[in-house]
């Protein structure tokens, strides 16, 4: 018997890419492949790339030429290594891809990686292989499931997909150029994935997609159901205790989403909910379709349902024709609203967005100083969120040994990593901890008795007041 060949997937950007990585290495496992953590001693490196972050492309071909030293040496030795480009800038710069890079054997889009056997195959008769298209067959019926000891190695938390693609047409985005227009799998297909996934351990799933709340699949009764009604069924599976999703858009945000919120206690009260900007004329240029009230409003629905929920977001700082006077309606909403965490970036242009053809730049030191700003800001209201959490008692679902030996970690709701001194038992519980002290972004505690946890108080019970949108 020939030894596994080994592979070494580098993922950036979303957790969509996670997952996908993970899909990846099921799907060439079956090939004889098993992965490895080291790009030097890999028979197959693969980069799951993102469109969405600053100089992607870049940054993508500067990793290139490293792998093209790595490859050069591998072949002094004897040794063949291919190199796969996929994910959204495969998909978006293919060709370009081929022409640039001649290190590269295989170029693959988001849609198409379940054909990564076949293109490999093809690469070595032809000598290359690109696959940009959007197939006409869901690629998830054609993936391999992971394995038992695959899925029990990743831990007690797993990323499921559930939707992918996205019709809303950001002026700056390129998602729906790289993944495509939104397709819903089916919920019984999601349901085997989650039983599958309980059966070998996992305790938390967090449903993905690019527009997740976007989601309309069809269900075993016919009928199409919404991210909400998904969500009261994945509930019902025995061994999930925790259930997330990310990424949502303010304007899909259903009824059956906050009753969801309002009455499953497995589903976390915490929601990443992007606005992108404070100013009316920035979001219209950004045609995100919905604007700051509609926001508010939005928030003010979730707050209702459920008195403990927080929130995260994203927001792009010098979008073209950002005036200052738009930058502060943008301060103020962060300030108003109360965020427990966000993401901040520098609007940088993407190739073929109406937004990339837009001439009324912002300065790169107006960019710097508002993000410097900004990100402040968000930060101390994450820093305020975290302490005020010192001396009360929080659920913990624990995850796994820390570095400090005999510390284990685990998540807050509110995906806080926290930290006590345990054994490795309690590893898939989830336990109340009392907080006793913050070390950066940590919480660090002691296993308590069970007593009234924070989604279990009444607002006289806590010793901080819930965050409310203000007036």
């Amino acid at each position: 018997m020939s030894p596994p060949r080994k592979l070494h997937i580098k993922s950036y950007g979303c957790q969509m890419n996670v997952y996908d990585a993970q899909r990846m290495v099921d799907t060439l496992a079956a090939e004889g492949f098993v992965e490895t953590a080291s790009v030097d001693d890999a028979d197959l490196v693969i980069l799951n790339t993102c469109h969405i972050r600053e100089k992607a492309s870049e940054k993508v071909y500067s990793e290139l030429g490293r792998l093209r030293v790595v490859k050069d040496e591998a072949a002094r030795l004897g040794r063949h290594v291919s190199i796969a480009v996929a994910g959204c800038v495969a998909q978006a710069e293919g060709s370009e891809i081929i022409r640039r890079a001649p290190v590269v054997d295989v170029v693959v889009g988001p849609q198409s990686y379940h054909h990564l056997p076949q293109l490999l195959a093809r690469a070595r008769s032809h000598g290359r292989a690109l696959e940009t298209e959007f197939p006409v067959e869901d690629k998830f019926g054609f993936l391999a499931p992971p394995q038992p000891d695959a899925i029990r190695a990743r831990g007690i938390s797993s990323f499921v997909t559930v939707q992918e693609g996205c019709d809303k047409f950001c002026t700056f985005c390129v998602v729906p150029y790289t993944r495509g227009t939104e397709v819903s799998r089916p919920v019984a297909r999601i349901v085997d994935d989650v039983l599958r996934l309980a059966d070998n351990g996992v305790r938390e799933i967090t449903l993905i997609g690019q527009n997740v709340n976007a989601y309309h699949g069809e269900g075993p009764d016919g009928r199409t159901w919404s991210l909400g009604t998904l969500l009261h069924r994945l509930a019902e599976i025995p061994g999930i205790v925790r259930l997330r999703y990310s990424t949502s858009h303010p304007r899909d945000v259903d009824e059956t989403l906050i009753a969801a919120h309002r009455d499953l206690p497995a589903l976390m009260p915490f929601v990443h909910l992007p606005v992108q900007s404070g100013s009316n004329r920035v979001l219209a240029a950004m045609n995100r379709k919905h604007t700051v009230d509609d926001y508010r409003r939005v928030i003010d629905r979730f707050r209702a349902a459920r008195q403990d929920i927080a929130f995260s977001s994203d927001f792009i700082v010098g979008f073209p024709g950002e005036t200052e006077e738009d930058f502060s309606a943008t301060l103020a909403l962060v300030t108003q609203i109360g965020y427990a965490g966000a993401y901040s970036f520098k609007y940088s242009p993407r190739p073929g967005t109406p937004a990339a053809d837009m001439r009324e730049m912002v300065t790169a030191a107006d960019m710097d100083e508002r993000l410097v700003r900004l990100q402040e800001l968000i930060d101390s209201q994450q820093s305020a969120f975290n302490v005020a959490t010192i001396g009360n008692t929080v659920d913990v679902l624990f995850e796994r040994a820390a570095r400090n030996p005999g510390q284990i970690v685990g998540r807050t709701a509110y995906l806080q990593p926290a930290h006590v001194m345990a054994s490795t038992d309690i590893i898939g519980r989830v336990l109340p901890v009392r907080i006793d002290s913050l070390e950066r972004y940590s919480l660090l505690g002691e296993l308590a008795a069970p007593q009234p946890t924070l989604s279990q108080m009444t607002p006289s019970q806590m010793t901080f007041p819930p965050m409310t949108t203000g007036a």
